[in-house]
């Protein structure tokens, strides 16, 4: 049985991945439950899988959580904190860690998982946008395994070719290969002008048309940052340069990438819109398990359009590709300033078209480093964000 910890536990990543663990019972053990204020639904968690730790990222809400359980007598000691995540991403019992936090909040205890020699089922983008080369150094220097959630990133590694227990780190063979190819649904404004994109609301950002997932990643998907963030992390996990990557429009959401050969043979993964897949395949590797997921009925589907896209639309996606050309902590700022710009979106204090542009002038007034630790990492992750808070309130004071 293998000890699983799930980072990042009530989020939809970590519902999903309980799901399909659901269907394997006798091969997981949940050591550890984490998230970051929501009491209620981490308690319920913790009352259906009896995990023997529990992590809040707000001490308040452990506290509160630990009492909770005392009453009943659960047997779940609470932890809160950075501290307490790394710790269970490190748990001698723990084989797995589902690294599923959302933000730059996921960085350390992924690292932390990865120094400790884990399989790293990763699907905390921010952990190799800010810090890929250090991330994949720390992989390769403690044995860890490395294994892609994102449903992008799972396809191009099914249709990569195969060696056996070398997770990610295996050669991607680049004489073999001419591109690779992310697809991406447009979210819900695929088909809006620049124009009406002016006066969208949260909640229309949030109703993405094929996948559920989370506020901050659903408006990163009507943004197309989500794609530019996928597009630096390939660049991570497969060794491939920014010009072997390429984004195509996908409304279906039914392949989920392609892996171009010079041979002109393009390989794809298909499957539903259902994050169970992609999880169930980082679970078991090399094996695969049931996830399930409904099985796929191409003649219900019948058709599959692709489109180019149109950076015009979708300026985020270019921010990205800029980001990533520019190197070191480049992508540490994109990232940040795109945090905090989607984060006042959501409570409107900012309209969503001025999403990239916060994300654009923190970009041109700071200047990235070497990405040579985590100290320099996160300094530039802070001054990012005190920047973009300042351009938003200047943009709010404009407005009123």
């Amino acid at each position: 049985m293998k000890g699983i910890t799930i980072l990042g536990a009530t989020g939809s990543i970590g519902l999903n991945t309980l799901e399909v663990i659901k269907q394997h019972r006798q091969d997981y053990e949940v050591i550890a439950l984490t998230a970051h204020q929501q009491v209620d639904r981490l308690e319920a968690l913790c009352l259906e899988w009896m995990p023997r730790y529990a992590v809040m990222a707000d001490s308040d809400a452990a506290e509160r959580l630990s009492l909770r359980l005392k009453k009943i007598n659960a047997p779940v000691q609470v932890l809160s904190g950075t501290d307490g995540l790394t710790f269970v991403a490190s748990l001698p019992e723990t084989n797995l860690v589902m690294a599923a936090i959302v933000g730059s909040a996921g960085l350390l205890p992924t690292l932390a998982a990865a120094k400790a020699g884990k399989r790293l089922l990763l699907a905390n983008k921010e952990a190799l946008v800010m810090s890929g080369q250090i991330l994949i150094e720390t992989v390769r220097k403690h044995g860890a395994e490395l294994l892609p959630v994102d449903s992008e990133h799972s396809a191009i590694f099914q249709c990569l070719p195969f060696k056996k227990n070398t997770g990610i780190q295996q050669e991607t063979h680049h004489t073999e290969i001419s591109r690779l190819l992310l697809t991406a649904s447009g979210g819900p404004f695929r088909t809006y002008s620049v124009e009406q994109l002016h006066d969208v609301t949260p909640e229309q950002a949030c109703a993405h048309p094929n996948w559920n997932m989370g506020r901050k990643i659903s408006v990163d998907s009507a943004t197309m940052m989500n794609k530019g963030l996928e597009v630096i992390e390939a660049c991570w996990l497969f060794s491939t340069p920014p010009n072997k990557i390429e984004v195509v429009l996908h409304p279906q959401s039914v392949i989920h990438s392609l892996v171009e050969y010079i041979d002109g043979s393009v390989l794809a993964q298909l499957g539903q819109p259902d994050m169970r897949t992609p999880i169930a395949y980082a679970l078991a590797w090399p094996k695969r398990i049931s996830s399930g997921v409904p099985r796929l009925n191409l003649t219900e589907i019948a058709q599959l359009d692709f489109e180019a896209i149109d950076f015009n639309r979708f300026p985020c996606l270019k921010l990205a590709y800029d980001a990533l050309l520019a190197g070191g902590t480049t992508t540490t700022i994109l990232n940040a300033a795109n945090e905090i710009a989607v984060e006042a979106f959501l409570q409107k204090r900012l309209r969503f078209t001025a999403i990239s542009k916060v994300v654009e002038t923190t970009l041109s007034k700071l200047s990235g480093h070497k990405a040579t630790s985590i100290d320099i990492i996160l300094e530039d992750d802070a001054h990012a964000r005190d920047l973009a808070s300042e351009l938003i309130n200047c943009e709010k004071n404009a407005q009123s």
